[in-house]
């Protein structure tokens, strides 16, 4: 088998490792040529920060499970670097195939965009005319980007080799992780009324509050949906977040709150966008002060990550803003 030929082979397996996780999602189908032509235009404006990227509030470019970029030095001593995302249908988190990001080491960036394994033979040997044609401008690009996803593959399935043996030893019980960026259903959404709804309540129609992160302003907007998620056992991170003011000269007042979400659920804070799994002790965000009802930053104070439990949990997608308010903490819808 030549090199190109066993180069497009790695690809393939790696593009069979990313339906596996597929099948994790809502629904599953595969992408339309019309969508792999259009998937290799989006782009994102710093990988290091851009890593849940929307666009025409259909499709997202999510990081998350990929971890750091990838650098490649050469024999020629040439850096690239390589990212990697999930290319998602927003509304049900249908995982279409992988977008990568390819910048040599004068800026210029090659997109390119691996199909989900479902994908029509036509898809797959456009996919394969465009990165060829991407190597004969840009040399050993073929070579680089499947080295990257052999690497891929190699981990995921270290991970999931260790999660079977985690099972079988009885080691303590980890939650799962997918593409479901949600919330238990006990947690409370802010109306637009000012009253406190679980969001395993709320309904199209309902008329939710958004705020805006920089100006802070709050605004009325309607429930376009409510997404469920099957039942499972999700991996949950438990913020505490907290504020402390003083009334009086020899008096200290403090406030908390506590907010559940899966880990990769986008939240606001002074320092930009994070997930909730990455925040660190220490990072602010914006929360609702019970005492004063104002918009004021808060410390997290505590982070744990842990099984939650078997459970469905919930997004609420509305009709206008880039925030809700769940618990009195200011999160970033997906």
């Amino acid at each position: 088998m030549g090199m190109n030929r066993m180069m497009l082979a790695l690809c393939l397996l790696v593009a069979g490792a990313g339906g596996l996780r597929a099948q994790d999602t809502a629904g599953v189908r595969s992408i339309t040529m019309e969508e792999y032509e259009k998937a290799r235009t989006f782009t994102v404006g710093d990988p290091d920060k851009d890593t849940y990227v929307k666009f025409d509030n259909v499709y997202v470019l999510d990081h998350h499970d990929f971890g750091k970029p990838y650098f490649i030095t050469g024999d020629d001593g040439k850096r690239k670097r390589i990212d990697l995302y999930k290319l998602l249908l927003r509304q049900d988190r249908v995982e279409l195939g992988t977008v990568i990001f390819y910048t040599t080491e004068t800026g210029k960036r090659y997109t390119a965009c691996l199909p989900g394994y479902r994908a029509s033979p036509a898809v797959w040997r456009k996919y394969f005319e465009d990165i060829h044609a991407i190597d004969r401008i840009e040399p050993t690009f073929v070579l680089k980007l499947s080295y990257v996803l052999s690497e891929e593959l190699g981990f995921q399935l270290y991970r999931a080799a260790h999660s079977q043996q985690d099972a079988a030893t009885g080691r303590e019980e980890k939650g799962t992780y997918g593409n479901d960026i949600c919330f238990p259903g006990d947690m409370r959404v802010e109306m637009a009324d000012g009253t406190l709804k679980a969001i395993a309540s709320v309904r199209p129609g309902d008329i939710v509050t958004t705020v805006d992160p920089v100006t802070q302003a709050r605004q009325r907007v309607r429930v376009r949906a409510l997404t469920v998620h099957a039942a499972k056992n999700y991996a949950i991170t438990t913020l505490m977040l907290v504020a402390a003011s003083s009334p009086g000269a020899h008096e200290v007042k403090l406030s908390a709150r506590f907010l559940e979400a899966t880990p990769n659920h986008p939240m606001e804070t002074a320092s930009g966008e994070k997930k909730a799994g990455d925040l660190l002790v220490g990072d602010t965000m914006i929360c609702r002060d019970a005492g004063s009802g104002k918009l004021r930053r808060f410390v997290v104070w505590d982070k744990t990550e842990s099984a939650g439990g078997e459970q469905r949990v919930y997004n609420i997608v509305v009709a206008g803003g880039t925030t809700l308010i769940l618990n009195g903490v200011v999160v970033m819808q997906k």
